[in-house]
This record gives C-alpha cells, structure tokens and sequence, in this order.
C-alpha cells in the first residue's frame, strides 16, 4: 500500500478513535469494545486491558454487535481486530466462571463464546486478528477462529486452563482446526505456550514482523483484500469453509457448481473483461447475476 494511503487510514481511524472516547464522556465506563471504520476496514478493539480482554459475557456480546454491525454494507471490506494493552486477550473471566454463578450463567458465556467464533467465520468478508502479546484459552481461540493472524514477534500462544483445572475444550475446536494434531493437544496437555514464530511455523498465524511494523504489515494486507470485489470475496470465503468439512469428491463437486455460479456473478464477468480488455476492473460489489 503507498504511503499515502496508509497515512489517511491511520489519520481515519485515530480521528474516530477519540470520537469514541468522546462520546463514552467523562464519568462513564469505557467501551469494551471500539469499533471504528475508515475506507473499507473496520478495527474492533479489545478495550478492557485492566482485565487482560478477558472474554467475559459482556465483552463477547459487544465483539458480536461490533462483527454485526451494518455487515452487508458495501462500505465494510475486511475486519481487523486487535486490542489495547500488553494482553490481546486472556480468555474467559474466570469470575464469571466460580461457583458464586449457576450453571445457566456459565452455560451463556460458552455459547455465546462458541456463537461469535462461529460468526467470524461466517461473515462475508475477511477477518483478521492484530495480536500483540499474549494470547491464552479462549484469547488463543479467538486468533484461531480468525481468517488471517498477523502477531509481532513478542506475541505468545497457549491454552493453560489444565493448570487451573478447566480443560480447554471449546479452544479445542479451532485449535484443531488450525494446527497438526499433536502440536494442538501438546498446547492442550501442558499448557505451554507457543513463541510467534512457532505458532508461524505450526500455522497458527500468517505472519510475523516486528512489533513496530504491525500496523503498517496488517494494514497493507486489508488494502489488498479491499481492492477485490466484495461478493467474489464472500463467495469464496464461505465455499472455502464448506469445503474444508467434506470429502475429497464431494468438496470437487460442489466448488465446481460454485466456479459456474462465481461466473455468473455481475463482477465475475467484469474481472474477466477487465482482464481481457487490460483495464482496471470497476466491481459492483454485488450479489447480482450478469445480465
């Protein structure tokens, strides 16, 4: 991305950034979450660093409402989320978790915590996670749950709830899902963590850069996300997890019938002409068919 863009981005987000902090007023509680948009990307900040971005009922209904938040807009391109402080997020708040609360109240954390995984994957454009620092339990979950992980170099990964008695079961899911099995369980059964670069390695995350080049490294890859068109994006993304469940056959068959249905799409036949023509294609951004 040239200079200048990132500039205007950064200059974008600060200035709604402090119109958030604003608004929330002297003698009011902070956000746990701050979302702000600026040119196609949306950053949803963990903002609760006084309790390390812990998870709790509360701070996952607010990351709910910010993922949901006007989604089908054309205007949004990409999701970025990141958080403030040295944690990118703890996990569970283990207060919400003691015996002092009932069965109910724990039952309504894990399934809104198992909702909002299940959402990022589910929305129609590409969520990336910011890490820069810790991420443990249900935090390391969340980064797993993501489309896309960029972490600084500082960042570590690890699911210890064994340490503590609570086996990380639903951190599980997407760990399992994004790691081969014995680095997964070994994470599991000890509770130790993984550096940046060996959650690089294991696939964990995309990325690695240092920590002063985050921004700029994240930021230069939802740039290249917002200069597609956002219904081929929300095709594809959605097809890709489809066919991650299936059999080979299957997965074949049904990406096929998506490949015709993509060239039916009114910016499927524009990238093609485009292409053709050697010009920049002007995507609709729409789910409408080529007439």
């Amino acid at each position: 991305m040239a200079a200048a863009a990132l500039w205007r981005l950064r200059r974008a987000f600060t200035a709604a950034f402090s119109s958030a902090a604003a608004a929330a007023g002297p003698g009011r509680p902070e956000k746990l979450t701050v979302r702000r948009q600026a040119e196609g990307v949306r950053n949803i900040i963990l903002n609760n660093p006084r309790r390390r971005n812990a998870l709790s009922l509360s701070m996952l209904q607010s990351l709910r409402e910010d993922l949901l938040h006007d989604v089908k807009s054309k205007d949004l391109r990409v999701i970025i989320i990141s958080a403030e402080g040295p944690v990118f997020c703890s996990g569970h708040d283990l207060k919400e978790l003691s015996s002092e609360d009932d069965v109910k109240h724990h039952s309504q954390v894990f399934e809104m915590c198992a909702e909002v995984m299940t959402l990022i994957q589910k929305l129609p454009v590409p969520v990336i996670a910011k890490v820069n620092g810790l991420a443990t339990a249900a935090g390391c979950q969340l980064v797993a749950s993501c489309d896309i992980a960029v972490a600084s170099e500082k960042s570590q990964f690890a699911t210890p709830g064994v340490n503590i008695g609570l086996f990380c079961s639903t951190p599980a899911v997407a760990l399992g899902r994004s790691l081969p099995r014995k680095v997964a369980l070994e994470m599991l059964f000890t509770g130790e963590p993984l550096s940046a670069q060996e959650a690089l390695m294991h696939g964990l995350v995309s990325k690695v850069v240092p920590e002063d080049k985050l921004e700029e490294e994240t930021m230069k890859i939802s740039q290249k996300i917002c200069e597609s068109s956002k219904s081929v994006l929300a095709l594809g993304k959605a097809t890709f997890y489809r066919q991650m469940a299936q059999d080979l056959d299957t997965a074949y068959k049904m990406t096929t019938q998506v490949m015709v249905d993509n060239l039916t799409l009114r910016d499927g036949q524009e990238g093609i002409e485009a292409f053709i023509q050697k010009r920049k294609p002007v995507w609709s951004h729409s789910q409408d068919e080529k007439k």
